[in-house]
């Protein structure tokens, strides 16, 4: 089986690093380079923005 195809952009998931700040390590490392936990925040805050977007977009 292949590895699924990224939902997120990599423009996005580069600007939730820098906002996390744990970019320093991808430009490093890559994003095998990041922790389990950083990953896991990296995805929570990406579902929060989702989710803010889709209430602004109710409001509307």
């Amino acid at each position: 089986m292949g590895r699924r195809r990224g939902v997120m952009s990599e423009a996005f998931k580069e600007e939730l690093a820098k906002e996390l700040g744990f970019y320093d390590t991808v430009q490093k490392e890559g994003w095998g380079g990041i922790t389990t936990r950083d990953a896991g925040n990296m995805v929570k805050k990406a579902i929060e923005i989702a989710e803010r977007s889709l209430v602004e977009k109710g409001r509307s």
